[in-house]
């Protein structure tokens, strides 16, 4: 009994822990192209959206405001743009949340079994996205794997070991061994 007790708190702490770092890292992720949200205005059914994906622009269109620019924007943002566009002329004191629902995909070709985009998600390491990919081939180096970030706008390739971080709309190398 006093097992099961410590493991259900050490559970506890552990889910606790991880949803802190979801939302933290949530809260400081850029938004761009392919990134899909939701937009609730509470007690405003008309106004609240489940499923909006961004245009390849990053933007997505809103009653009474338009076209919004999202793209390099956290889903912080983009409440309090909604909150002062909405404030005055349409609700007297909204309350808008926007959350991010599925995040844009991030690209692996080269010497993996199964190269293509695959959905990010939140802690991803070039390992755990290898493994999404069906794994390395038998000529793959671990060496030899660089990563251009989606945010570089040089596009510059960078060398990265299986413990990079992955980021939304990253592309991976990883290029074939000699020996």
């Amino acid at each position: 009994m006093v097992i099961r007790i410590f493991f259900s708190l050490i559970l506890g702490m552990l889910l606790i822990n991880s949803s802190v770092v979801q939302a933290e890292g949530n809260s400081q992720y850029k938004l761009a192209s392919g990134d899909v949200i939701r937009i609730n205005v509470f007690g405003e059914q008309d106004l609240s959206f489940e499923e909006l994906r961004l245009t390849d622009a990053g933007t997505f269109s809103y009653p009474f405001i338009g076209e919004v620019q999202a793209k390099g924007k956290t889903a912080a943002e983009i409440e309090q743009m909604i909150i002062d566009k909405l404030k005055g002329d349409y609700l007297v004191d909204p309350r808008v949340s926007v959350s991010v629902l599925q995040y844009r995909e991030f690209f692996i070709s080269g010497e993996v079994k199964e190269p293509g985009g695959y959905p990010f998600q939140p802690g991803l390491t070039l390992r755990r996205a290898v493994a999404l990919a069906g794994g390395l081939t038998e000529r793959a180096s671990e060496g030899r794997i660089t990563i251009i970030r989606d945010h570089d706008a040089s596009r510059t390739p960078e060398a990265a070991s299986l413990d990079t971080q992955v980021m939304p709309g990253d592309t991976i190398t990883i290029d074939q061994g000699f020996f």
